[in-house]
């Protein structure tokens, strides 16, 4: 049985987490932990998982909650999980952070968009943890960088043109929408009910910390460096992200056969990619407390444009679930341990 415990527990990942391990039979979560929330117990913050643990967050500063962890999951903010995470790695355990703090490989690029890293030496030695691209790596790991939300909807659905060569790579342009639970469980006036509510709007433009972080990836697959355009929106329901791709074509004429079984063959041995048919695009309530991506594809012949479109859950996928994915290779579990429910039907 693997032990895990989870620091910065009270947020949205924390809570997804602690639904998805719960259904895990390899897995169990030992010790999670809150400033906030130190001394009460998870059903007194959460009422969802009443009947299910007995555990009570307990300070950060209790280093022995942690020490019979064997993985640990740091839902910190940027910048404060690297305070921490280093001194977990010295320690023997394995980390995965859901933060951005380990996800940029460049520190000029982290500084650029986050601030001051203070944990440099350990920014090449994390692994970017998309199974589906870096699987390999991940096995070995003991620092796994969980991919934000955004990114992992629009790598996922740009890799296998990419990799193929089908897509001119100076033309991606990416307009993804995501529910308000991406913004966290802090109170925040932007995000609260009054001010999402009936409205559709979007913001960050041209200046999303996820850009750098979909364009790390994708270059890195390019073999060159790719700027792409990338607009996020924000949704008026709590969680999922659809991310529509626009990129020209290589090629003039090509047929959305040719296109699609690029696609089939990539993806032929991922359980969480749902290459939709020909006509049939994703909506987010496909995926909705789901681990899967599902991915539509439509070839706009009048503008020789691959159109690219993805679905998502935030808070799945796009975080407590992947990371999940992320410790099942770590510890050479199968990837759908604890993860192979189904979709929420409503």
């Amino acid at each position: 049985m693997i032990k895990t415990a989870i620091v910065g527990g009270s947020g949205y990942t924390g809570l997804e987490l602690l639904r998805i391990l719960e259904n895990h039979t390899r897995a169990e979560v030992i010790a999670v932990t809150s400033r906030q929330y130190k001394g009460r117990t998870l059903e007194d913050v959460f009422p969802s998982l009443s009947g299910f643990s007995r555990l009570k967050f307990e300070d950060p500063a209790n280093h022995n909650a942690l020490s019979k962890a064997d993985l640990i999951f740091s839902c910190l903010p940027h910048h404060t999980s690297m305070e921490i995470v280093p001194s977990l790695l010295k320690n023997g355990k394995k980390v995965i952070d859901l933060s951005a703090d380990f996800r940029l490989k460049n520190a000029k690029t982290y500084e650029a968009w986050y601030g001051k890293h203070i944990a440099k030496d350990w920014l090449k030695k994390a692994v970017y943890g998309l199974p589906e691209l870096h699987r390999g790596k991940i096995k070995n790991a003991d620092l796994v960088a969980n991919p934000g939300c955004y990114p992992t909807g629009a790598i996922l659905g740009l890799t296998p043109a990419i990799d193929a060569g089908i897509i001119d790579i100076e033309t991606i342009v990416i307009d993804s929408k995501s529910g308000v639970s991406g913004a966290g469980r802090a109170a925040l006036l932007d995000t609260s009910f009054v001010e999402v509510n009936e409205g559709f709007k979007a913001y960050k433009v041209g200046e999303h910390r996820h850009t750098p972080e979909i364009e790390q990836e994708i270059s890195l697959l390019a073999g060159k460096t790719i700027t792409v355009t990338f607009t996020p929106h924000l949704l008026p329901v709590t969680r999922g992200i659809l991310s529509t791709i626009y990129a020209h074509l290589n090629s003039k004429g090509a047929s959305y056969e040719k296109v699609v079984n690029v696609y089939k063959k990539y993806y032929s041995d991922e359980f969480f990619i749902r290459i939709m048919p020909e006509g049939v695009f994703p909506n987010i309530s496909q995926v909705k407390g789901s681990n899967f991506c599902d991915i539509g594809l439509k070839i706009d012949e009048r503008t020789n444009r691959l159109i690219i479109i993805t679905a998502i859950d935030n808070l799945v996928k796009g975080a407590s679930g992947q990371a999940v994915q992320n410790m099942n290779i770590m510890f050479a579990l199968p990837e759908t341990s604890g993860l192979s429910m189904s979709p929420l039907s409503l």
